[in-house]
């Protein structure tokens, strides 16, 4: 059994169609964002950084990961699905994953910041995140256009990005053009 601290966002997201996917029994605890429950004493002993999600695998030794880059790649090995053994294939999977890691969720979720919760409208600030936003999801429908997946095969590559293109209209960046993304 997983026990899994999580909300409402894009990486909250990634970990919970995870544990589908691999049909793991688990327990959501949900963390409330706005309540700043990710701050308390308890969670951070759990999370030293005070972001979610966070997983507690009670079948080993209740063992804690946190990131959801990590929490992917731990389940994937754990079981042998998602993540490809040959080195090749491995690290094409692990590159879409660092894409969405290092490229994608940083950039898009400045766009929502700015585009959605900032006090102050800054116009350069919003302009900036929606562009980058949008060049990286040109990026890949590119790559989508004579493949099904990001990396071949159905992976944590796709798991980790869709929760991503998936809030595109909250970020403000429109994807009607990008005829292989909205497909995927």
């Amino acid at each position: 059994m997983i026990d899994l601290f999580t909300s409402n966002t894009p990486n909250g997201y990634k970990v919970s169609i995870m544990l589908e996917e691999l049909n793991i029994p688990y327990n959501v605890i949900a963390v409330d964002l706005l309540k700043n429950d990710q701050k308390n004493a308890e969670y951070l002993k759990l999370n030293p950084n005070g972001r979610i999600p966070t997983i507690v695998d009670r079948e080993n030794e209740n063992f804690v990961i946190f990131e959801s880059g990590a929490i992917l790649i731990y389940l994937a090995e754990k079981t042998g699905h998602l993540l490809p053994a040959n080195p090749k294939k491995r690290s094409v999977v692990m590159q879409w994953l660092m894409f969405q890691m290092g490229g994608i969720g940083p950039m898009q979720g400045q766009a929502h910041v700015f585009f959605r919760y900032a006090p102050e409208k800054i116009e350069y600030a919003i302009n900036r995140y929606q562009k980058e936003t949008y060049r990286l999801y040109q990026v890949l429908d590119n790559k989508l256009q004579d493949n099904e997946y990001l990396a071949d095969d159905f992976s944590i590559a796709d798991i980790a990005t869709w929760p991503w293109v998936r809030r595109h209209l909250w970020a403000g960046v429109k994807i009607e053009n990008l005829f292989n993304l909205r497909r995927w």
